[in-house]
């Protein structure tokens, strides 16, 4: 798949700066916010926010389904903070009615890393991006509590009182990370996603 359409969840988060990171990394990336547009994408990216809004308003747009179904068919999706969450099978931490898109065989503790005032910035060595470290941006961000035997852990925090919990994981064509590599300019994230997405 030499360029593949990729859409980004445009109900909440930073749409703009991941259409903007996919464009540059070889995709064609378009917003998605109805459900006919979930048909015609090869593969998804699910910003930040607060998972909780996310949930209801896939669900008020009647995408929620729609999604679902793609997933279980093998489309490719990427998550980040927020839509680590949307990913995941399991949350701890969530409300009650909260709803997951689900796909990734993980558990996920919201708002793990505390408020917004304990947002924090953080190097990341990921070896599927290679030797450089990767600047990470947590914003009340999540952690991974547990992982299925069919989930690969690809970075864990290296410092601090968090070390060792695990921030980055890939199952088959799902990726999710609890930071926000689109706020940065480094689109290596995204680069590994798109050639994710042509070479499942």
């Amino acid at each position: 798949m030499a360029d593949p359409t990729i859409g980004v969840l445009a109900v909440q988060g930073d749409v703009r700066e991941h259409l903007h990171a996919l464009e540059a990394s070889g995709a064609t990336a378009i917003r998605v916010r109805r459900p006919a547009e979930v048909d015609v994408i090869d593969a998804l990216v699910i910003p930040g926010g607060e998972s909780t809004v996310i949930d209801k308003l896939v669900r008020a747009f009647g995408m929620h389904e729609p999604l679902r179904e793609r997933l279980r068919a093998g489309m490719a999706a990427y998550g980040s903070c927020a839509g680590m969450i949307m990913l995941a099978d399991r949350i701890e931490g969530g409300r009650l009615d909260q709803q997951t898109l689900g796909g990734l065989d993980i558990t996920v503790r919201r708002n793990a890393f505390g408020r917004q005032v304990d947002s924090f910035e953080e190097d990341l060595h990921i070896r599927v991006l290679g030797p450089q470290p990767l600047r990470a941006v947590f914003i009340r961000a999540p952690w991974v509590e547990a992982v299925g035997p069919e989930v690969q852990i690809l970075a864990r925090v290296e410092t601090g009182p968090a070390t060792g919990r695990i921030v980055a994981v890939r199952q088959g064509p799902l990726l999710a990370t609890s930071f926000h590599p689109e706020v940065t300019g480094d689109h290596r994230i995204h680069r590994y996603f798109v050639d994710l997405v042509r070479s499942p």
